[in-house]
């Protein structure tokens, strides 16, 4: 089964210190989020964007970040603007070449 990319992009209202403050403040929820492996944080301080590249383990847990309560909050925090996911399969195949963090499961025959 194919990882999952999620991809989240917004603008920011505040100063880009007052979104690495609050970024910092919930860094460890998202650290125990089940089948997170990772997630890179975003930031264009020139055009107050900032979002996330998150790597899940499998669908199921990609699903369920895509209907938590937590993306929930983010989508509709008043802070952000232009509020963006996106979702995608990987082809780990072709990230072991370019190194990439992903997993290289042998296919089913």
């Amino acid at each position: 089964m194919s990882q999952q990319i999620i991809q989240v992009n917004f603008q920011f209202r505040n100063s880009m210190e007052n979104y690495k403050a609050s970024a910092a403040a919930v860094a460890e929820v998202f650290a125990s989020l089940p089948g997170l492996q990772w997630k890179i944080w975003l930031m264009n301080e020139k055009t107050n964007e900032g979002g996330g590249i998150y790597l899940f383990a499998e669908k199921e847990s990609a699903d369920n970040y895509m209907n938590s309560v937590l993306l929930k909050k983010i989508s509709t925090n008043p802070e952000f603007m232009n509020f963006n996911v996106k979702r995608f399969d990987t082809l780990e195949e072709l990230g072991i070449i370019t190194h990439a963090p992903v997993k290289n499961e042998p296919a089913a025959i």
